[in-house]
């Protein structure tokens, strides 16, 4: 099978590999090893401590490697021609998928597909959060689907901040300086061969921009850097770092996405059908594409039209902060030199005023420069992230957005995230292939035959994703009070805490206010009596960062740590730091309850939740987000009602109290009656109901069936009137 989108790029770093194992260079480039456990495996067998430590393959591959020994192993040699087969054979075949069979021939081009921040793994750090991720997850979706879509972001040299937390529970910040010969990415060529680079013009000077790529499966995703020596040193670390704290380098980011976004793809050649935004960070990119319609001839009108026509709009938050603004003035002084012209048919510009007229927001405040609105005046198509968010987002904003404000429910790529005993469990008594989830037939509707997992198994299952937390969650706190400079017998008391025989609940996310992580310790005595019973004690993991610029979200971590060292409830309360994408994994695979408390209606989405839900994990949360639509009265618990009160104490307060009683009344009893062998079978039954309910609706592969269908093919003018219903 052809690339579905071709980018010429350059040889990785220049390590020698044994011919006969030529083919783990072509795996280890190729993200597709991040979501197959087995070729992750296989890269640890080489050097176990090398990929302990940088947690990717090219490190490994680059050092001192025993290769005689490993040639010499029948049982890695076999390992390894089988993975390398797996790879090559998905590589190739795609054209039995979902997309190529219903709608291949209705799309006459790719899809691209921008966004300010991408979490694939946890080795590649240009992700911040639920946004990035969601992203990553989209990207091995549609390389699972083969569907053609080219993503664009941005390369973070020093990515989104390490996170520490001091013995006073202060967040500390530290950023990473990566260095991209260590990284699976490679440098992108352009028609002659050569490494490809592209210019965007700012005040008094022009920028250079490098491209990357990052090949996900099938799918490439291009990544800007200008940290290159044919910038000024004061323009160089324009895309150092993830979410920026000053607000004119975060328009010089967002300007050298979405503009130089679009000449990169130019200057490859390639063509969208479809321009996607996701979220309103690169929204440039329709600026810059007016602009080189006008300077082809197009009038201003026909450019817009024409812009409008073929681009869809994402939109992920209803809070304020969320939607990304920037002063006029600034707006005027940084980016006029780009894109200010007078409009006229081959002038090559696009009038600043009318830019910042369409970038107007909802208070019609014409000192800022709304990139949410822009976004929406100037799409196809756009969509929410949930079905109650879609309501909040078109009453939020009613006379911005020309169209409805679609309710498309996020999901999450189900092979990241499943832990492999439940997995295995699934594919054993279900015929699940969760690697080709994209299948519309109705035989495989695998979910509904879980049943068929006996109670003992899928117990087991769940206790070994447990185990393996408690003690990957040991290590990690033992090395955070080793650093507070705690006793030596506090450390070995460390490796007897969260027993998994214990009930965990699960409590992690960004510590922004909104989402009330301190709710849970209203009533410390209340609390305190269900942590320490003797019979059915609990313990709570929390874990989670804060924008290094939201001080009360740094704050609810303070005290949310100190909290955990208080007499009441230490031992039975803990909080990780450094929340990355490896914890998010041992969290939503091995705790029992996943705890989500945001103030209705903030929360757009929320897709940790739908993680640990696909694991088994029982749901405990507010009835907003995906939630809101998720939950089915048996497969977790919801905390109040959908009706909420304008006294935010007063609703905090009784959020607090349901939630409480669901604690003592349901989930304790529920967790702790157990059969002769044990088991819990009634926990066992939500669990159970928790993966019927989600794995498939709250997918990512279900999402793209819904983009494809109600926002890409309708953008790229496609006929749909003879399109099958479509399941889930």
């Amino acid at each position: 099978m052809e690339p579905l989108v071709r980018v010429p790029t350059a040889p990785g770093a220049p390590f020698h590999l044994p011919p006969k194992l030529e083919g783990l260079r072509r795996i280890a480039y190729n993200l597709w090893w991040s979501w197959h456990p087995r070729a992750r495996m296989m890269f640890s067998r080489i050097d176990a401590g090398s990929y302990a430590r940088y947690r990717n393959p090219i490190p490994v591959l680059a050092g001192q490697v025993a290769w005689a020994q490993l040639l010499e192993n029948p049982a890695f040699m076999a390992e390894y021609a089988s993975i390398l087969r797996e790879f090559d054979e998905y590589m190739a075949n795609g054209a039995d998928h979902w997309f190529a069979r219903e709608h291949a021939a209705r799309l006459p081009g790719h899809i691209a597909y921008f966004c300010a921040e991408y979490g694939f793994h946890e080795s590649l750090g240009i992700y911040s959060g639920g946004l990035g991720v969601l992203a990553g997850d989209h990207m091995k979706t549609a390389s699972d689907m083969a569907l053609p879509l080219i993503g664009v972001g941005l390369l973070y040299r020093n990515g989104y901040f390490r996170q520490t937390i001091d013995a006073d529970g202060h967040q500390e910040h530290a950023y990473p300086d990566y260095d991209p010969g260590q990284l699976p990415i490679l440098r992108v060529l352009d028609h002659l061969g050569d490494p490809l680079s592209v210019t965007v013009e700012l005040p008094e000077r022009t920028v250079s921009v490098d491209v990357w790529a990052v090949h996900v499966g099938r799918v490439p995703v291009l990544l800007l850097d200008t940290d290159t020596p044919d910038n000024d040193d004061s323009d160089r670390p324009i895309t150092h770092i993830l979410y920026v704290r000053g607000r004119e380098m975060r328009l010089h980011q967002e300007l050298v996405l979405g503009v130089g976004g679009v000449r990169a793809l130019r200057a490859l050649g390639i063509a969208p059908a479809v321009w996607h935004l996701n979220e309103g960070h690169s929204a440039f990119l329709l600026a810059e594409r007016a602009r080189e319609l006008v300077a082809g001839g197009a009038s201003l009108d026909d450019a817009w039209r024409s812009v409008s026509r073929d681009s869809v709009f994402t939109i992920h938050t209803p809070v304020s902060a969320g939607n990304e603004r920037f002063d006029t003035d600034l707006v005027r002084r940084v980016a006029g030199p780009l894109l200010d012209g007078d409009g006229r048919p081959g002038t090559g510009g696009v009038p600043l005023d009318q830019v910042l007229d369409l970038g107007l927001g909802v208070e019609r405040d014409t000192s800022q420069f709304d990139m949410t609105a822009f976004s929406l005046r100037l799409t196809h198509g756009a969509n929410a992230v949930s079905q109650l968010h879609g309501h909040t987002a078109n009453a939020t904003w009613q006379g911005v957005t020309p169209h409805e404000i679609l309710g498309l429910t996020n999901g999450v790529h189900t092979p990241t995230w499943i832990g492999l005993p439940i997995r295995d469990a699934l594919e054993r008594y279900t015929d699940a292939d969760l690697d080709a989830m994209d299948d519309a037939h109705e035989a495989d509707r695998f979910w509904e035959r879980i049943a068929r997992i006996p109670d003992e198994e899928l117990w087991e299952a769940h206790q070994r994703q447990k185990l393996e937390l408690s003690i990957f969650a040991r290590g990690r706190l033992r090395n955070q009070f080793a650093r507070h400079g705690e006793a030596p017998a506090t450390l070995e008391e460390l490796e007897e805490v969260l027993d998994p025989g214990v009930l965990t609940i699960g409590f992690a996310r960004r510590f922004a206010t909104y989402k009330r992580a301190s709710l849970l310790f209203t009533d410390l005595d209340r609390l305190a009596r269900s942590l320490w019973d003797a019979d059915r004690p609990v313990q709570v993991i929390f874990a989670g960062k804060a924008h290094p610029a939201d001080r009360p979200g740094q704050g609810v971590i303070q005290d949310i740590f100190g909290r955990s060292r208080s007499p009441k409830l230490r031992g039975r309360v803990f909080i990780l730091e450094d929340y990355d994408i490896r914890i998010a994994r041992f969290l939503v695979q091995g705790v029992d309850v996943w705890l989500n408390n945001p103030r209705r209606p903030l929360e757009a989405s929320g897709t940790s939740g739908m993680k640990a839900a696909a694991n088994g994990v029982l749901n405990m949360s507010v009835l907003d987000g995906w939630w809101d639509e998720g939950w089915t009265g048996d497969n977790g618990w919801a905390i109040g009602g959908r009706e909420t009160s304008p006294d935010d104490g007063a609703q905090d307060w009784a959020d607090a109290q349901d939630l409480y009683r669901i604690l003592e009344q349901e989930l304790i009893p529920a967790y702790y009656e157990r059969d002769q062998d044990g088991i819990p079978v009634r926990f066992v039954q939500l669990m159970r109901n928790s993966i019927a309910s989600t794995i498939w609706r709250f997918s990512t592969t279900r999402m793209l069936h819904q983009y494809v269908e109600r926002l890409y093919l309708p953008a790229a003018g496609a006929d749909l009137t003879a399109t099958r219903p479509r399941r889930g």
